[in-house]
């Protein structure tokens, strides 16, 4: 097992675990809490291959992602008053953050290997990233978290212009994956400690 694909799961296990506590919030049982944690976990990735062409899915020609999707459904479901109630939120944003930059340059990773121009680099690191979350906060009835004020996708685009100019430059492409997943996940948990937010509207529209 290769770091990245360790810390590919890693990331895979903790959207998992945000959808799965999302299933209890809303009062879902463990199936429901089964689909919303297969949904953030991967659902991006398995939307990129599908738009590229690439299939069947990754998701369908590895097994281990469905198992630690179900593993992490199946703990937060056993345990869900000390994962819900005692689990410092911070830590779990911590967790995602990992995710949110893996899966960032896993994304523009495959669509560098697909031939897609600069600009579809970007598109498909940050729908890796992040277009999970959304698909399971619409199942949920939520507003998806990405478009809300967080610095969230914006630290994604980051790390899709971050790749961009590594590879252009030549470096190594394990080497530009590491510094791009760090580089994304820095920026999230800088965020979430410093309560960055995007720009947003204040006030009422009438």
């Amino acid at each position: 097992m290769t770091i990245l694909y360790f810390f590919d799961l890693f990331g895979t296990f903790a959207f998992a675990v945000s959808g799965a506590i999302l299933g209890i919030k809303k009062d879902m049982d463990i199936y429901g809490m089964f689909i919303l944690a297969v949904s953030v976990g991967v659902g991006g990735g398995t939307m990129r291959d599908v738009l590229l062409s690439r299939t069947p899915p990754f998701v369908l020609t590895d097994i281990n992602y469905m198992i630690v999707i179900a593993a992490a459904t199946l703990i937060v479901f056993f345990l869900n008053s000390k994962v819900v109630k005692e689990m410092p939120m911070k830590a779990l944003n911590i967790a995602d953050a990992v995710g949110l930059g893996v899966f960032t340059s896993i994304g523009a990773n495959v669509a560098v290997e697909c031939n897609v121009e600069w600009y579809g680099i970007i598109f498909f690191g940050v729908m890796t990233a992040t277009a999970g979350g959304m698909i399971r906060d619409m199942l949920a009835g939520e507003v998806p978290f990405v478009l809300k004020k967080e610095v969230y996708a914006s630290a994604s685009i980051a790390g899709g212009i971050l790749f961009i100019v590594l590879h252009r430059a030549n470096i190594g492409m394990n080497i530009n994956i590491l510094i791009t997943s760090v580089f994304v996940t820095l920026i999230r948990i800088i965020a979430i400690y410093k309560d960055w937010n995007l720009p947003h509207f204040k006030g009422s529209v009438k």
